[in-house]
C-alpha cells in the first residue's frame, strides 16, 4: 500500500513539474505512468527553472528505457539550450557516465528534459521509464568526502538541496523513518491490475542476500494469469546429484497445483497458470549471489467450449473461440422453434461464466408445427405432403360434392408456413368458405309430368321442396343454407307467432317428414308491400321469406334453388312440385311435379278480368304476378301447394321464376294458376337476407 502511495504521489509530482512555469528550487520528474511501464508513441517534453545564479543538478534513482544503439528507437534527452548534454536508454549500469550513476550539471539555471517513444511494443519485459530529481545547486552535501568514522549522508542515493539534501532509494526499497536508510520492500505486495511487470530488488543488478520477498498477483475471477519471464533471468543453482535450488528460488504456487520451484540461468519463458492468482516467492540466503529475474504479466479470459453443434439452428456471434463473459444467442432456421427441457422459449441467450462454463445448456431447434387443419364446413382436407402438421406440410381443402363448392375453383391447397399458419398460395390464411350449389338436383325431370293431374316426383327431383304448415298445408322453397322462400299469404297466421309455423325439408313424403322436428325458425320476413288478405281479394307482392336458426347442411335430398337476377326474362315452360290436392281432391303424401307452359301475359289479364266481372271474390292480376296451366285444364297447382316453386331450367341450372300464389278453380279448362313473379323481388331478397 505505501508503494502505491508513492506512486501516486510521483505521478502527481510529475505533472506539477510540468504545469509550473516559475523558478523553483527543486522538483521531480517521472516518466508517465512511472513505476509502470511507460506508454508507446510518446513525445514529452519538461522545462527545467531555477532561480538565477543557481545551476541545475538533475540526478535519476531509476532508469530504465528500451535499450537500441545510439539510443534510436526510445530515449531519453537532456538539452541545454541545444547543446545535448545527454542522450540514454537501458538500464542503470556500472557504466560511470550512465546518468544513474552520475548527476547532470547544467551550465546555467536552465535545463530541458525531451522523453521520446517510438510506437512498437517492447516485447515481454516492458521497461518502466525513468524517475529523476532536479534541484538549484548551492553546496552539494552529497559529493562531500565521507569521513572514516562516520557514515555517508544517505545509504543509497542522496540528493542535495540548499542548506541541506534528501535521501532516496533504488527500485525496490523505500525510506525508512530515519530518512537515510533504505530497506527491502518486496513482501506481501499485491496487483491486481490485469498486468503489470514484476522484478526482484535491485534487477538486472545483483539481489541483495538475506531476502524473503513475496509477490500477489490476484486478478478477478473469470481471468488467467499469464507469467511472462524476461530472457535474463539467473537464479543461483546448486548442483547435488543433478541441479536443485537449494539457496536461492524463486517459488510459483497456483491454487490447486504442486508449487514450482525455479532457479538457473534458463528462463522460464511463458507460464499459463491457468489462474485468477498466483504468489511468487523469492528467497536468498546469506550467501552466493543471483542476479535476479524481471516478468510481465498479462491476464487472458477463461475459455467456454461449445461441445455440440445445433442441429437446424445457429450459435451467434459466431467465433472460434469463447472466453468469460462472451454472450451467444441460438436462433434455429427458419421453420423451427426454440425448445428446453420439452418447453417451447421465445428466445435464448447464455454468457460465458468465471468457471468456464455456459450460465445456461444449449437448447434445442424442433420442426414447427401448424396445428391441426381448421375443419371447412362442407368440405374437408386431405394431406398432400409432409405429416403431423409440419413446417411446409401441404394439406388441400375441397367441398362436399355436388353440393358445395368454392367460388372459382375446385380446390384449395394450404402449406404450413414459417408464423405456424396455414397459408394458401397467395398467402392468405384465411380458409374461403364452401358455397351452395344451387338449383341442380341429382334427377332432371326437366320432360317429366304433372302435379295436379300430374306425377310423384322421384326422391332427389325437387331437393328445394319445403312442406309447410300454419294452419294449413303449404309449401316453402329452399334458397340458402339458413333462409327459405314462401307465398306471403301461407304465413298470415304465423306472422306474429311463429309457434304456429313449422317447416320440413329433406324427403319426398310428408309421413317421413313427420317423423322429426319442424327446423328452428329465427324470423319471418313479409314483402312490405304485402296487404293481409283475409277476403283473398289481394295477392299483390305476395312473398316472404323465413330465416332459420341454423344452417341446413345439403346433400341429394336438401338443395337451394337458385334466385334469378333482378326482371330476368321467363322461359316459356316450368315445373311446379308441391303436397297440395290431387286431381282425386286427396291430399299428397308424396311429393308431385308438372311442366307447364307460361301463358301471355295479356292473355291471362284478359281471363282474370273475365272472372271479376262475374265474380267478387277474385284478386287483380298486376305485373308482380305472371299466369301458367293449360287450356283444357287438368294440369295445375292447387289447395297446399301454395308457396312452392316454379322453376325454370337455364343450361344444367334451375332457378325459381314463381311462387304458388293463388287461382281459379284448380284444374279447370280455360284457367290457369297464378304464380308470384320472383324476377320482379330478386333485390329485395337479397337485402333481407344481407341485413338480417
Amino acid at each position: 500500500m505505501e508503494s502505491l502511495i508513492i506512486s501516486s504521489f510521483s505521478i502527481l509530482l510529475l505533472w506539477w513539474c510540468v504545469i509550473v512555469s516559475e523558478a523553483v528550487m527543486y522538483g521531480q520528474v517521472q516518466s508517465p505512468q512511472y513505476p509502470k511501464p511507460y506508454p508507446a508513441d510518446l513525445h514529452q517534453q519538461w522545462d527545467l527553472d531555477v532561480p538565477q545564479g543557481y545551476k541545475i543538478q538533475l540526478t535519476f534513482n531509476y532508469l530504465d528505457i528500451e535499450p537500441s544503439v545510439n539510443c534510436f528507437y526510445d530515449y531519453l534527452m537532456v538539452l541545454h539550450g541545444k547543446k545535448i548534454l545527454g542522450r540514454f536508454c537501458g538500464q542503470n549500469s556500472i557504466d560511470p557516465d550512465h546518468p544513474g550513476n552520475k548527476p547532470i550539471m547544467s551550465p546555467d539555471n536552465h535545463l530541458q528534459l525531451v522523453f521520446v517513444t517510438d510506437d512498437s511494443n517492447p516485447g515481454p519485459q516492458q521497461p518502466i521509464g525513468f524517475s529523476a530529481f532536479y534541484q538549484a545547486v548551492d553546496v552539494d552535501e552529497c559529493s562531500l568526502p565521507v569521513l572514516e568514522d562516520s557514515d555517508p549522508p544517505c545509504s543509497q542515493i542522496c540528493l542535495n538541496t540548499l542548506g541541506s539534501y534528501l535521501c532516496a532509494c533504488h527500485h525496490g526499497y523505500h525510506l525508512r523513518a530515519d530518512q537515510h536508510t533504505c530497506v527491502l520492500d518486496c513482501g506481501g505486495g499485491a496487483f491486481t491490475e490485469s498486468q503489470g511487470t514484476l522484478s526482484s530488488p535491485g534487477y538486472p543488478s545483483n539481489s541483495p542476500l538475506a531476502v524473503d520477498c513475496m509477490y500477489n498477483i490476484s486478478v478477478e475471477p473469470g481471468f488467467q494469469i499469464i507469467l511472462n519471464f524476461s530472457s535474463t533471468f539467473h537464479i543461483e543453482e546448486i548442483y547435488n546429484q543433478g541441479p536443485t535450488c537449494l539457496y536461492h528460488w524463486l517459488l510459483v504456487s497456483i491454487p490447486g497445483e504442486k508449487p514450482r520451484k525455479l532457479c538457473g540461468d534458463k528462463s522460464p519463458g511463458v507460464l499459463h497458470t491457468g489462474s485468477p492468482s498466483v504468489q511468487l516467492e523469492y528467497h536468498t540466503d546469506n550467501a552466493g549471489h543471483s542476479r535476479g529475474w524481471s516478468l510481465h504479466y498479462t491476464t487472458q479470459r477463461v475459455e467456454c467450449e461449445i461441445r455440440r453443434s445445433i442441429i437446424n439452428g445457429r450459435v451467434t456471434p459466431d467465433f472460434a473461440q469463447y472466453f468469460y463473459r462472451d454472450y451467444i444467442h441460438v436462433r434455429c432456421d427458419l421453420g423451427y422453434k426454440l425448445m428446453m427441457d420439452g418447453k417451447e422459449i421465445r428466445s435464448f441467450k447464455s454468457m460465458c461464466q468465471h468457471n468456464g462454463r455456459w450460465h445456461m445448456p444449449l437448447p434445442e431447434c424442433k420442426i414447427i408445427d401448424c396445428g391441426v387443419p381448421r375443419p371447412l364446413l362442407n368440405g374437408g382436407v386431405i394431406f398432400l405432403s409432409g405429416s403431423n402438421n409440419e413446417y411446409r406440410s401441404v394439406i388441400q381443402y375441397h367441398c362436399i360434392e355436388p353440393y358445395y363448392t368454392f367460388r372459382g375453383t375446385n380446390y384449395v391447397n394450404f402449406t404450413c408456413a414459417s408464423d405456424r399458419k396455414w397459408r394458401a398460395s397467395d398467402n392468405d390464411a384465411i380458409v374461403p368458405p364452401c358455397y351452395p350449389v344451387c338449383g341442380r338436383p341429382s334427377v332432371d325431370l326437366t320432360l317429366r309430368d304433372r302435379v295436379f293431374g300430374g306425377r310423384p316426383a322421384p326422391e332427389g327431383s325437387f331437393p328445394w321442396q319445403v312442406f309447410l304448415m300454419s294452419g294449413g298445408r303449404g309449401g316453402a322453397i329452399v334458397i340458402a343454407d339458413r333462409w327459405l322462400m314462401t307465398a306471403a299469404h301461407n304465413l298470415e297466421n304465423a306472422k306474429y307467432d311463429k309457434e304456429n309455423l313449422k317447416v320440413y325439408v329433406g324427403n319426398i313424403k310428408i309421413s317421413e317428414l313427420l317423423k322429426f322436428p319442424s327446423l328452428a325458425i329465427s324470423s319471418v320476413h313479409v314483402h312490405p308491400g304485402y296487404k293481409n288478405n283475409h277476403m283473398r281479394t289481394n295477392f299483390d307482392n305476395d312473398i316472404a321469406l323465413i330465416k332459420l336458426n341454423s344452417s341446413i347442411t345439403f346433400n341429394a335430398n336438401v338443395m337451394p334453388v337458385c334466385i334469378p337476377p333482378q326482371d330476368a326474362e321467363l322461359n316459356t315452360f316450368g315445373l311446379v312440385s308441391g303436397f297440395g290436392m290431387t286431381e282425386d281432391w286427396n291430399t299428397a303424401d308424396n311429393l308431385r311435379y308438372i311442366s307447364l307452359p307460361v301463358v301471355d301475359q295479356d292473355k291471362c289479364h284478359m281471363w282474370i278480368e273475365q272472372e271479376r266481372a262475374t265474380r267478387r271474390d277474385v284478386a287483380p292480376l298486376t305485373a308482380n304476378m305472371f299466369c301458367a296451366g293449360l287450356p283444357e285444364g287438368k294440369k295445375d297447382t292447387c289447395s297446399g301447394d301454395s308457396g312452392s316453386a316454379f322453376v325454370m331450367k337455364d343450361g344444367d341450372m334451375y332457378w325459381v321464376a314463381g311462387i304458388v300464389s293463388w287461382g281459379v278453380d284448380c284444374g279447370q279448362p280455360g284457367k290457369y294458376g297464378i304464380y308470384t313473379r320472383v324476377t320482379q323481388y330478386a333485390n329485395w331478397i337479397q337485402k333481407t337476407m344481407e341485413e338480417h
